[in-house]
């Protein structure tokens, strides 16, 4: 088997596919939308509470992992949609899984942003 040659357009082809497809996920997918909002939230608050590198690490791979999650879970029900369009016990069971594995990354960055910002915002609370 011949492998391909490296190609920069080729590359560059690629990353364009790519943010094509982080775009349709944002545009298309509203529960992409409530993380995407979440997600601004997360790095608004952070300059406003002043997050050192280490807790900007922290939620900046929270946020990826969800997204990523979500992303995932995207193309899982798109694709048992397409191979099976019908209702199936086994489809809906792949569903519900991926769909279960987006609710743990959420629960998780939750978890990690309470940990990290809580403390900054109640030091800042008067009183």
């Amino acid at each position: 088997m011949q492998q391909e040659r490296f190609s920069i357009r080729k590359r560059i082809g690629s990353f364009r596919h790519a943010i094509r497809g982080i775009l349709a996920l944002i545009r298309t997918e509203h529960n992409a939308w409530i993380h995407a909002l979440a997600a601004l939230a997360a790095i608004l608050l952070g300059f406003l509470v002043r997050l050192h590198a280490g807790q900007w690490t922290l939620v900046i791979l929270c946020i990826g992992l969800v997204l990523t999650a979500e992303a995932f879970n995207t193309c899982v029900e798109k694709l048992c949609d397409l191979v099976h369009p019908g209702s199936d016990e086994r489809v809906g069971f792949i569903k519900d899984v991926a769909a279960g594995a987006v609710l743990l990354a959420s629960v998780a960055a939750a978890l990690v942003g309470a940990i990290i910002f809580l403390p900054r915002i109640f030091h800042h609370v008067p009183g």
